[in-house]
């Protein structure tokens, strides 16, 4: 399957609300809730524009991945860009579907040759998530520290921080 990634538009709020709630089960597997409120399409609106904003501030890049019929399969965004210290934070999520695809990792890879004004890039995952430390991994992010245990949905679980230097 081929992939892209394109950068997010207003246009893309009401796509990326179904993809976001038809999901949503399988990414709290993995990742906290981001709560009810971001399931409200009225409040999803307004994330929606403020996410836009961070964009345009350079703060941020958002990016949808698609199938090539156009079709919204997964996220993956640089955020808490901070070109004073040349570091940034990589995040992704690919619909329950298309996993065990290869697509992550595919993301990633067409994420990091964009034009990235930063110097490292930083991760974090869970460590039940081995499918997200493979796509890490991958794409050549080393494993620097692993957090204190912490409980989600019943399960004692720790983050895995990740770090990549170009």
């Amino acid at each position: 399957m081929e992939i892209s990634i394109n950068s997010l538009q207003e246009r893309d709020a009401e796509e990326l609300f179904e993809f976001e709630k038809n999901n949503r089960l399988f990414f709290e597997q993995m990742v906290p809730s981001r709560g009810e409120d971001y399931y409200n399409f009225e409040t999803f609106k307004i994330r929606h524009k403020e996410l836009l904003t961070e964009q345009q501030e350079n703060k941020s890049k958002f990016y949808l991945i698609k199938d090539n019929s156009d079709k919204i399969i997964g996220r993956i965004n640089l955020v808490d860009i901070d070109t004073t210290n040349d570091i940034a934070e990589v995040g992704y999520r690919v619909g329950q579907e298309y996993g065990g695809k290869g697509i992550g990792a595919r993301a990633l890879k067409l994420l990091l040759e964009t034009e990235i004004i930063v110097k490292k890039i930083k991760a974090k995952t869970t460590t039940n998530n081995i499918a997200s430390q493979r796509v890490l991994e991958k794409n050549g992010f080393k494993q620097v520290s692993t957090s204190d245990e912490f409980k989600m949905n019943g399960k004692k679980l720790q983050f895995i921080d990740y770090i990549l230097e170009l």
